[in-house]
């Protein structure tokens, strides 16, 4: 039992269980019935994703220091009270089912899925390679 963190629309791993899609947005032009037959996701959880703001603040990140300013924001954000109690969620959750959090950008180092492993890791999460 574990979480993964993976990007939304790859093929999904062994035993790999309920995948959360942590975006703004659903994926463009796939009907909502084939979101999961797709392996984008089988539950949408938009609370885990960034703002607007923040989210273009990261898509126009071209130096460290733009990058690091966009996790120090996320990083606010998800220190709020429901963000952070649904990252204690998964982390507990983490321990007795398999699930999986993700994000559709290519590069897990420049997507802020990068972050939420390593809040969930803080949390004391079970997390898969």
């Amino acid at each position: 039992m574990s979480i993964r963190i993976v990007r939304l629309g790859t093929p999904r791993a062994p035993g790999e269980g309920l995948r959360v899609g942590t975006v703004r947005r659903p994926p463009r032009g796939v009907p909502k019935t084939e979101f999961a037959s797709q392996d984008w996701y089988d539950v949408w959880y938009p609370n885990l994703a960034p703002s607007v703001e923040t989210m273009k603040q990261a898509q126009e990140a071209e130096t460290p220091a733009q990058w690091n300013a966009f996790v120090r924001k996320f990083k606010a954000e998800m220190a709020e009270p429901d963000a952070s109690r649904s990252l204690d969620l998964l982390a507990a959750l983490s321990h007795g089912t398999s699930l999986a959090v993700g994000c559709y950008c290519e590069d897990e180092s420049h997507c802020h899925r990068s972050v939420l492993r390593a809040l969930l890791a803080e949390r004391g999460a079970d997390i898969a390679g």
